[in-house]
C-alpha cells in the first residue's frame, strides 16, 4: 500500500523541541487548513514570474534573546533576501522549514519509531490494532511486528498508520523562523519583507472591432498566477510593468511570453499613472486574496470607440517564386495615443479581437502578442490569414546585364568643371541581374481592399546596396535598405497585377 494510505492525523499531537506558542500555532493550523498566520500582508508582482512579498504581523516578543515564527511565507521564499524590522530588536539568525508536513515525510521521519497499525476486516468492518516499528521506507513501509518483518504492499486491503505526535521538523505550512535579540518585552509589529518566484502576472486584452465604423472596445484584464505553494489573504496587491533584473541563481521563474503576430511603432507619450523607475504601477484598487495554483483575472482597462482599420499584409521574400497563391495576413491597426482615444500604456500580454456576426453576437477572429507598448504607439495585430485576398508572387524574368547597361541606370553622375571626378576601378568581374517581380492579386470580396505588399532581402551587404528599381506599376516607398513598400488597391470580386523590375548585383 502507498505511504499516503497508510496514515491517519487521528492522534496527532505536538511535542517536545518547539515552544508552547508554536506548537498551539501549529495545531491550530493543522485543525483549520483555511486558517492562516499572516498579518497585513502586500504583495508586489514583476512580469519576470517573481514577487515582493511584505508581511507585518503583531507579535510578543520576549527581552533578551528568543526565537520568533513566521509560518505561511513563500513555499519558494528566497531566504538570503529577507528583511526583518520591530522596534527594539535586532536580528540574529534566520531559518527557513521547508520540510512540510505529508505522509511521506511523516513517516520518513518516524524510521526507528514506534506507530500503530489500524486493520479493518472487509467482511467484517471489526479493527485490528498493532504495534509497530517502522525499519525504512525505500522503496516501500518496511516494519518490524513483534518476532516478524512486514512488507506494507499496495493491495488495496484497508490498512492506515496512526502517529502520535509531528516530528518537531516538520510543518504543516511554510515557516520562516528568527532569532532576534530584544531590548525589552511585550507585544509589537514584526515585519518581512523577501523575494519569491513562483507569482507573475500578465495582461489579457479583449477587443471588439467594428469594421463599419473603423472603431474597436477594448477592455484590459490582469491575470495573476500564484505557483509559490501559499495562498496570500486579503493582500494589498501591485503590479509592475517591467522586468528586473536578476542574478543567475537568482530562482527566476519565466513569464509567459505572449506570441508574436503584430508590429509596433513606439509612441512617445506619457502615460497617465504612477511610475517607479524605469517601470509602471499598476495597483489593484481592492485587496484580493491570491490562492496558491489559480489563476485570476482583475480588469484595469475600460476604453470604448477607440479608432481601428482593417489591414491586409503580404511580405515577398527576395526571389521568392510561389508555386500557388498565398492568403494575405489580416490585421487590425489602433493607436495607444491620448487623442486616438486609448490613451494608456500597455503592459506585455495578449490581444484577443471579436466581431459581431449579423445576429448582434460577438465572436472570434483572432489574438496577437504584444509586449510592453508606451503610450502613443501605433499597433497592427495580425489576427489571421485572409479568406478571400491572395497574392502570387513570381520570378516572371532574370537576366545578367552588363556593367554598362547596369551605369545607364543610375541616376546621378558626379562631373565638375565638365570633368568626371568618380572613377571605377574594376577589381574583380561583377555579375548584374535584371529581375522582373510580378505579383497577382485576387479578392473573392464585395468591396474593393487596399492590400500592403513589402518586397524583403534587398539588402546582401554593404556591396549590393547600390540596387535600382528601374520600373514599378504602383509608386512605392523605400522603408530602409532591405524593403519597399506598395500600397495595392484591388477591386471588388477583381484581379490585379503588379510589375516591378530591379537591377541589382545578385
Amino acid at each position: 500500500m502507498s505511504v499516503r494510505g497508510l496514515i491517519s492525523m487521528a492522534m496527532l499531537g505536538l511535542a517536545g523541541a518547539s515552544p508552547l506558542a508554536a506548537q498551539q500555532s501549529q495545531a491550530a493550523l493543522i485543525a483549520d487548513p483555511d486558517a492562516s498566520a499572516q498579518g497585513d500582508v502586500s504583495v508586489t508582482i514583476y512580469n519576470n514570474g517573481q514577487a515582493l512579498v511584505q508581511d507585518v504581523r503583531t507579535l510578543p516578543i520576549e527581552r533578551g534573546r528568543s526565537r520568533i515564527e513566521f509560518p505561511d511565507v513563500s513555499a519558494q521564499i528566497r531566504p538570503e533576501t529577507l528583511s526583518f524590522a520591530a522596534e527594539g530588536a535586532g536580528i540574529v539568525e534566520q531559518n527557513f522549514d521547508f520540510d512540510l508536513l505529508t505522509p511521506e515525510k511523516l513517516m520518513e521521519k518516524a524510521i526507528g519509531q514506534t506507530v500503530t497499525l489500524i486493520r479493518t476486516n472487509p467482511a467484517t468492518g471489526a479493527e485490528t490494532r498493532e504495534r509497530a516499528t517502522v525499519l525504512s521506507t525505500a522503496g516501500g513501509v518496511v516494519l518490524r511486528i513483534g518476532d516478524r518483518i512486514e512488507v506494507l504492499r499496495d493491495d488495496g486491503l484497508p490498512v492506515r498508520t496512526v502517529f502520535e505526535r509531528v516530528p518537531p521538523n516538520l510543518r504543516a505550512r511554510p515557516t520562516l523562523s528568527v532569532t532576534v535579540e530584544s531590548d525589552r518585552a511585550g507585544a509589537r509589529p514584526a515585519s518581512i519583507r523577501y523575494l519569491t518566484p513562483g507569482m507573475g502576472w500578465n495582461a489579457d486584452y479583449v477587443a471588439l472591432f467594428d469594421e463599419a465604423k473603423g472603431t474597436t472596445d477594448m477592455q484590459g484584464w490582469v491575470t495573476l498566477t500564484n505557483n509559490t505553494g501559499t495562498t496570500f489573504r486579503q493582500a494589498k496587491t501591485l503590479l509592475v510593468a517591467g522586468n528586473p533584473a536578476q542574478a543567475r541563481g537568482g530562482g527566476r521563474v519565466m513569464p509567459r511570453r505572449p506570441s508574436p503576430g503584430g508590429m509596433m511603432q513606439p509612441g512617445t507619450e506619457t502615460a497617465d499613472r504612477e511610475r517607479l523607475g524605469d517601470f509602471y504601477l499598476y495597483p489593484l484598487a481592492e485587496r484580493t486574496t491570491i490562492a496558491n495554483a489559480q489563476t485570476k483575472q482583475v480588469s484595469f482597462l475600460d476604453i470604448q470607440g477607440v479608432p481601428a482599420r482593417r489591414r491586409y499584409a503580404r511580405e515577398v521574400g527576395w526571389l521568392a517564386s510561389d508555386e500557388a497563391p498565398v492568403n494575405v495576413a489580416s490585421q487590425i491597426a489602433f493607436s495607444s495615443s491620448r487623442d486616438q482615444g486609448l490613451g494608456d500604456a500597455l503592459p506585455a500580454g495578449t490581444v484577443r479581437f471579436y466581431q459581431r456576426d449579423k445576429a448582434g453576437t460577438p465572436q472570434f477572429v483572432g489574438e496577437s502578442g504584444i509586449g510592453h507598448t508606451p503610450m502613443g504607439s501605433l499597433l497592427t495585430l495580425r489576427t489571421g490569414d485572409a479568406f478571400d485576398v491572395l497574392v502570387q508572387a513570381e520570378v516572371a524574368g532574370r537576366a545578367k546585364i552588363t556593367a554598362a547597361e547596369y551605369e545607364r541606370s543610375a541616376r546621378y553622375r558626379v562631373i565638375e568643371a565638365g570633368q568626371v571626378v568618380r572613377e571605377v576601378e574594376v577589381e574583380r568581374a561583377v555579375d548584374y541581374y535584371r529581375t522582373t517581380m510580378r505579383y497577382s492579386f485576387t479578392n473573392a470580396k464585395p468591396t474593393p481592399v487596399d492590400v500592403e505588399l513589402t518586397q524583403s532581402g534587398l539588402d546582401r551587404g554593404w556591396w549590393s546596396q547600390d540596387f535600382r528599381v528601374v520600373s514599378e506599376d504602383v509608386p512605392g516607398r523605400q522603408v530602409n535598405a532591405d524593403r519597399r513598400e506598395w500600397t495595392v488597391s484591388v477591386p471588388a470580386n477583381g484581379k490585379r497585377t503588379v510589375t516591378v523590375v530591379f537591377e541589382t548585383r545578385y
